[in-house]
C-alpha cells in the first residue's frame, strides 16, 4: 500500500508523519509526502528535524510539491486539514475515494486538524510529532487490522 501524506508545505507536518511511519518498517507500506503549497526540494523545518533526530526517528527530506504522479501513486491520501483534503479533491476529483484527514481515517471519532506547529517553538514541535505519533499507532493498528 502507498501512502500520501499532504499538509501545505511539506516542511513540517507531512514530513513528520512520513518519518514516524517509515521508522516502523511495516512490510508492503511505502510512504511519502508533499504540499498543496509546497516548493520542490527545500529542506524540513529546523525544529521539526530537531524533534525526529531526538525521539531517534532517522530522516532526511526534500519537500515535494503535490502532483498528478503523485496522486496517482497513493492507494491512501491523508490531510493534515480540512481545507488540505478539499484542495486535493478540487484539484484531483479523480482522488475522492481514497482522500481523507488523518485524524479522520486514524480515529473517526475525533474529526479535527492536526495543529500546525510552523513557525513555532521546539515545543510547538514537540506537542505535534507526539499528535502525529499517537495518530501513526492508530493507523497502523487500523492497516494491520486490530
Amino acid at each position: 500500500m502507498n501512502i500520501l501524506f499532504v499538509c501545505t508545505g511539506n516542511t513540517c507536518r507531512s514530513p513528520m508523519a512520513e518519518a514516524i511511519l517509515k521508522a516502523r518498517k511495516i512490510e508492503n507500506i511505502d510512504v511519502r509526502s508533499a504540499g498543496i503549497y509546497a516548493v520542490d526540494g527545500e529542506e524540513m523545518s529546523r525544529n521539526g528535524q530537531k524533534v525526529l533526530d531526538k525521539e531517534g526517528v532517522p530522516f532526511t527530506h526534500a519537500s515535494a510539491a503535490m502532483n498528478e504522479s503523485l496522486i496517482d501513486w497513493a492507494d491512501l491520501v491523508l490531510t493534515m486539514t480540512a481545507s488540505h483534503k478539499q484542495a486535493i479533491i478540487f484539484a484531483f476529483p479523480q482522488a475522492i475515494s481514497k482522500v481523507y484527514m488523518y485524524k479522520e481515517f486514524a480515529t473517526p471519532e475525533h474529526v479535527q486538524d492536526v495543529s500546525d506547529p510552523y513557525g513555532g517553538d521546539l515545543r510547538t514541535y514537540e506537542h505535534t510529532f507526539q499528535e502525529l505519533h499517537t495518530l501513526t499507532d492508530e493507523l497502523v493498528k487500523k492497516l494491520q487490522g486490530d
